[in-house]
């Protein structure tokens, strides 16, 4: 009944420009051209986008000397300056609905593998979360339980350590950052045996976290893990 008086007075508009859309949650034309979408063929370990689609297990270099301790990535885009506004926006707290655009977005790659899965988000330290008020991983972890009917255990693995930002952090020196940094709740075995775990989180950056959540996640019984984010940092060197 009110709906066409909210729509007038505050219309949709577009999570990257601003400009007013047709509905909530979506990209007006001229920002949707500009993201660069993930899409196949990628890695199948790490989830970089490649040139070529070869016969057989698709791999990156970096993968075929070092493959990574979770099964895959599922990234909607590529970081970039556009991209990077939708993660920095939500994970602020200014546009807190954008947790369901991501969702929205991410639900395509949900469905191939909703069979024997939970939902699991990167957690936050309680202290950065009691400063922050929410974990932007959850929110979106929730939405896609919300729309896919998967289970979500958010505290399943903890942030036990508190750690600096990895922002602007090398490879290296994110992976010891974060070692062990997570734990384990008591009974994770239970709920976590035989289970494909889908790890939520909003940036995947050089993998380290992601690694450090998925060795403890299959240590209590998970028979994968697949990172499911909203955008994936490529580096330069690394060609799509």
């Amino acid at each position: 009944m009110f709906r066409p008086i909210l729509d007038f007075a505050l219309p949709p508009r577009c999570p990257i420009c601003g400009v007013t859309v047709e509905t909530d949650n979506h990209f007006c034309l001229s920002c949707w051209q500009q993201l660069d979408f993930v899409a196949k063929p990628w890695c199948a370990a790490c989830g970089l986008p490649l040139v070529f689609d070869h016969p057989g297990e698709n791999l990156c270099a970096k993968c075929l000397v070092d493959r990574p301790a979770h099964d895959g990535v599922r990234a909607v885009v590529r970081y970039d300056d556009l991209s990077s506004l939708i993660a920095m926006r939500l994970k602020y707290g200014t546009r807190l609905g954008l947790a369901k655009l991501i969702a929205e977005q991410l639900q395509k790659h949900v469905a191939d593998h909703a069979d024997n899965a939970i939902l699991v988000p990167v957690p936050l330290h309680r202290s950065r979360l009691w400063r922050r008020g929410f974990n932007q991983s959850v929110l979106i972890g929730r939405e896609i339980a919300r729309s896919s009917g998967i289970a979500l255990d958010h505290d399943v693995i903890i942030r036990s350590k508190v750690t600096p930002p990895l922002r602007g952090m090398s490879g290296q020196q994110r992976r010891k950052t974060v070692d062990r940094a997570f734990a384990l709740r008591p009974e994770a075995q239970q709920i976590l045996a035989g289970k494909s775990v889908l790890l939520v989180d909003d940036v995947y950056t050089s993998g380290s976290t992601s690694n450090a959540c998925a060795r403890l996640l299959k240590k209590a019984g998970a028979n994968q893990v697949l990172v499911f984010c909203w955008a994936r940092v490529i580096g330069n060197s690394e060609n799509i």
